[in-house]
């Protein structure tokens, strides 16, 4: 079954919030719509079996200019937050692996740059990322440090003109094709975090002392590779520290700045498993009428589709809010985990309606469905979120036992 993205369901934006979109915005939603309909949906899935980035998509993704998002200069497009949230939703609602290549050299590779680099770090680097000439990503989670990653165990040590890195790196996202991988790592002489980037050779091959190796076996997210990395000994010059860097609070700077990330992208998810739901139901026929006839399929499409519409009108508050400063991390933590929930049950409710053709590659569901698996999981479990609201709620924090 095959789902134009050009034309969306007419109930999809059921309360007009798209409709009073900015026009740069309405523009820049209706760009990458088609090119998710025209060069992501007729690759996507047989790159998803083979569990491989489809490379034929760069050539699209540069042209459409995105990269960067809200960084203003250096080439960076300078979108606004309510845009850049347009573009996560509607690149995750042709494929969740595709948003994720981008969020990861853009919203963590680059702004790791742009936030912690210097004036000449940036300049030297930011242009050519933004071109897509180089790729970024960001090292930061640890086999046993993911949502305390503020615990993180990578150490550094000064030698010279040069640091030395060993530790280990876990799910990260390009980091094993990648040209610039900014690692976090802890000083061992002031216990403080700081932050280097990793760049590849002119001859295209990592410096000694970084082994990346791609992780197998995922069920989600499957077109785009996380890597697994073994850090020792790795030199590092000084000149490749970034300086605004002094500790692990500046790297909530860089975390703050895709705030809201995952958000949008559950709602494209949602958006993409409704419409083939409706899709679905109108073709379907069982007992000789279309199953959209049928009261019960038609009780399931209506609680999806409030639930996208709740989902979009919290995102679109949301960018509202960060436009104006106003943002704070428990209302991201509140907005990431209702999100992903409604989010969720939109495409379990989709499968169902699908019932055994849902499981099927062909019918696209199944990838939004186990993709939000991930998402779900990814900048902050839904336990962490909830523990972050509760925290507001109660005055009480219980991230570890007995609340202390």
């Amino acid at each position: 079954m095959h789902i134009d993205l050009r034309h969306a369901a007419p109930t999809l934006d059921y309360f007009g919030i798209d409709a009073e979109l900015p026009e740069q915005a309405r523009a820049l939603r209706d760009r990458i719509r088609a090119f998710g309909e025209q060069r992501i949906l007729p690759v996507i899935n047989e790159a998803w079996e083979r569990a491989e980035f489809p490379d034929s998509l760069l050539p699209g993704l540069r042209e459409l200019g995105i990269a960067g998002t809200v960084i203003e200069g250096y080439g960076c497009p300078g979108l606004t937050r309510l845009e850049a949230g347009i573009v996560a939703r509607e690149l995750s609602r042709a494929d969740g692996s595709v948003n994720t290549f981008m969020g990861v050299h853009s919203g963590l590779g680059m702004a790791s740059i742009h936030v912690l680099g210097s004036e000449e770090q940036k300049a030297r680097w930011l242009p050519a990322m933004a071109r897509m000439e180089r790729l970024g990503a960001f090292a930061l989670t640890e086999p046993d440090h993911g949502s305390d990653s503020v615990s993180l165990e990578t150490r550094a040590r000064r030698e010279g003109d040069h640091w030395v890195l060993d530790g280990h790196k876990r799910w990260i996202g390009n980091g094993h094709r990648a040209d610039l991988v900014t690692v976090f790592a802890r000083d061992e002489a002031d216990g403080r975090v700081k932050a280097f980037v990793v760049e590849k050779g002119e001859d295209g091959a990592y410096p000694e002392g970084y082994r990346p190796t791609v992780i197998a076996g995922k069920f989600g997210k499957r077109a785009i590779n996380q890597a697994d990395i073994v850090i020792e000994g790795l030199r590092i010059p000084e000149s490749h520290r970034l300086t605004g860097c002094a500790g692990f609070s500046d790297v909530t700077k860089v975390l703050s700045l895709s705030r809201g990330g995952t958000s949008w992208e559950a709602l494209g998810h949602a958006m993409a498993a409704y419409e083939l739901a409706v899709s679905y139901a109108a073709e379907r026929v069982q007992f000789s009428v279309p199953i959209s006839r049928f009261q019960l399929v038609q009780e399931k499409l209506a609680v999806m589709l409030g639930e996208v519409m709740a989902i979009q009108m919290a995102c679109h508050r949301m960018a509202e809010l960060q436009m104006r400063g106003e943002f704070t991390a428990g209302q991201a933590s509140l907005v990431k985990l209702t999100s992903c929930r409604r989010a969720l049950a939109v495409c379990r409710t989709a499968r169902d309606v699908m019932a055994g053709n849902g499981m099927l590659i062909e019918h696209h569901v199944g990838r939004h469905l186990t993709d939000m698996e991930v998402v779900s999981t990814y900048e902050g479990t839904d336990s962490m979120q909830a523990l972050i609201v509760g925290r507001d709620i109660t005055g009480h924090s219980a991230f570890t036992a007995g609340g202390r």
